[in-house]
């Protein structure tokens, strides 16, 4: 008899990781122009489990990639939703900038959620880690 589904667990390498969240944010990026008209406040809502899965699906040993490729992929994929003004390039980069420092609080929540994930696996596995030595040792 076949149990419950289980959920994918993938294991993404530090580039991986990098790339997953940056396609993962344009991504809701551009469904949230599209369902919400750009609201950034929803694409700051949608980063943050776009966060949690990007720190839980990194390998063990690019753990630390997780918290720094979470912020550059907000600001990767905040263009798709971020004010141009109509004032061409300089528009595009002053809505651009706006935006970084009005959402700061849900990129840094992302960062946070990240940390604190990757914080909780590493003790994890130094704890694993520890008892497979202490039993191989007995």
């Amino acid at each position: 008899m076949a149990g419950p589904p289980r959920l994918p667990n993938p294991r993404l390498t530090g580039l991986g990781c990098g790339l997953f969240c940056m396609a993962a944010m344009i991504l809701l990026g551009f469904l949230d122009d599209l369902l919400f008209g750009a609201s950034l406040t929803v694409y700051g809502v949608l980063s943050l489990p776009a966060s949690a899965l990007t720190a839980l699906w990194v390998r063990g040993g690019d753990l630390l990639t997780a918290p720094v490729v979470v912020p550059i992929a907000f600001a990767v994929g905040l263009p798709t939703v971020a004010d141009d003004g109509g004032g061409g390039f300089l528009g595009s980069v002053m809505g651009l900038v706006t935006a970084l420092s009005t959402q700061a609080g849900w990129l840094y929540g992302g960062t946070l959620i990240a940390g604190v994930i990757v914080l909780v696996r590493r003790i994890r596995m130094i704890r694993t880690n520890r008892t497979v030595r202490r039993r191989s040792r007995a």
